[in-house]
């Protein structure tokens, strides 16, 4: 698993930044290398709220 798999699952969104916050939580987890094996405790941040967007629909046929 890569951390950038851990942070999908955790929040189930990949945002700017999610993977950095991660990376910069847990110092040492690059010395593991890109799999991350089975067992290791990976600290995360709390996650943001994020501000909604509004979408304006484009109707083709209406």
């Amino acid at each position: 698993m890569t951390v950038d798999l851990v942070v999908w699952q955790a929040f189930g969104r990949q945002d700017e930044g999610l993977v950095e916050q991660v990376l910069a939580l847990n110092p040492d987890i690059a010395d593991v290398g890109i799999m991350l094996p089975v067992g290791i405790e990976v600290e995360l941040p709390e996650p943001q709220a994020r501000p909604r967007t509004r979408q304006d629909v484009v109707r083709l046929w209406s």
